[in-house]
């Protein structure tokens, strides 16, 4: 089924198009039950009305949409910088659209505004995903698994980066280790589980104490171990400071190490940090921060040939999964 229009519904409901076109821009002509009606049948049959007028009669508006909640730092950047070239050769614009709402990202999309998308977040749900494929709107997740008909995905293998942090903190003697968790997504919930389930595996206690959340963001990491090292009074022992840290990404690595710094402990002689992402910026603090690898710019290609893809006819989705790796550099002795 393609994207509902008001001939369908006018099909649907027995009445005539220009009779649902006043129902649905709210014309004073209608009986009020007739009125009614047609409003149910447009809500059962998910309609949303096009945004864009120059669409109506348009195949194709030639425009990939990118959908995120946010759109600053290293990630973002990178992300729309690929995105946008793999567009401009294909013959295409790229929009970016910044909302925190599933509404308005079904709204956009079911209203004609974009051939496709790439869906960074905020998440929708299983109904919504649906009712995306069922309209024929080629869609890429990001930072998620799934895959379906004119669906797909793309994400980083998080939880095995979680894995390779601890993994690789546990081979160089550390024993007391630190996290900084990132925010509620599928990225920093899976980095989180894989660091925790090797720390298990190993007979670790990762104490409440070290649990830290860094937001994702430089400051909010330097404020959550600025905090708890205040708590310490300058009392810095095997009970109260940890031998590493890990963080969900670069940015909190490097928050982490500034305050560290701030209370004259050394990185790494005191305290090692291990990141991840590799951002431009890891490699050019002092010390430069050993990081895992996870390639911004890999995932935007991977999203926009799966775009291009199902605009050219490959309708079932594919589910891709991209590998990490180690960089090492001086943060962790």
């Amino acid at each position: 089924m393609g994207r509902v229009t008001i001939k369908d519904i006018a099909r649907e409901a027995g009445v005539s198009i220009s009779t649902v076109s006043n129902a649905l821009n709210d014309v004073d002509v209608l009986n009020p039950e007739t009125k009614q009606k047609i409003l149910a049948v447009a809500e059962k049959m998910n309609y949303v009305p096009n945004l864009n007028g120059r669409n109506l009669k348009a195949k194709s508006t030639k425009t990939i949409g990118l959908f995120a909640d946010f759109m600053g730092g290293p990630y973002m950047q990178e992300l729309m910088f690929t995105m946008s070239s793999i567009c401009f050769n294909e013959g295409y614009e790229l929009d970016i659209f910044i909302s925190g709402s599933n509404q308005s990202i079904m709204t956009r999309l079911l209203g004609g505004t974009v051939d496709g998308a790439v869906i960074v977040s905020p998440t929708l749900s299983a109904t919504d995903e649906k009712i995306l494929a069922d309209a024929n709107v080629p869609v890429v997740y990001l930072n998620k698994e799934v895959a379906g008909r004119y669906k797909s995905s793309v994400s980083f293998d998080s939880y095995n980066t979680g894995r390779m942090a601890a993994e690789y903190l546990i081979s160089k003697g550390k024993k007391r280790l630190a996290l900084i968790e990132g925010t509620d997504n599928f990225d920093s919930t899976e980095r989180s589980r894989g660091f925790k389930d090797v720390c298990s595996e190993n007979g670790l206690r990762l104490k409440p104490d070290f649990v830290w959340y860094g937001g994702l963001m430089r400051e909010t990491a330097y404020a959550e171990v600025d905090s708890y090292l205040n708590s310490l009074n300058g009392k810095y022992d095997a009970n109260t400071l940890p031998q590493a840290v890990f963080a969900a990404n670069d940015s909190s690595a490097i928050g982490a190490m500034d305050a560290l710094k701030k209370h004259g402990l050394r990185v790494p002689k005191d305290v090692s940090v291990i990141g991840c992402d590799d951002i431009e910026l890891s490699q050019y603090v002092q010390p430069p921060l050993t990081t895992i690898r996870t390639n911004f710019g890999a995932q935007g290609s991977e999203a926009m040939k799966g775009i291009f893809a199902m605009l050219k006819g490959e309708t079932l989705g594919r589910k891709i999964c991209l590998s990490c790796e180690i960089v090492e550099r001086e943060s962790v002795c």
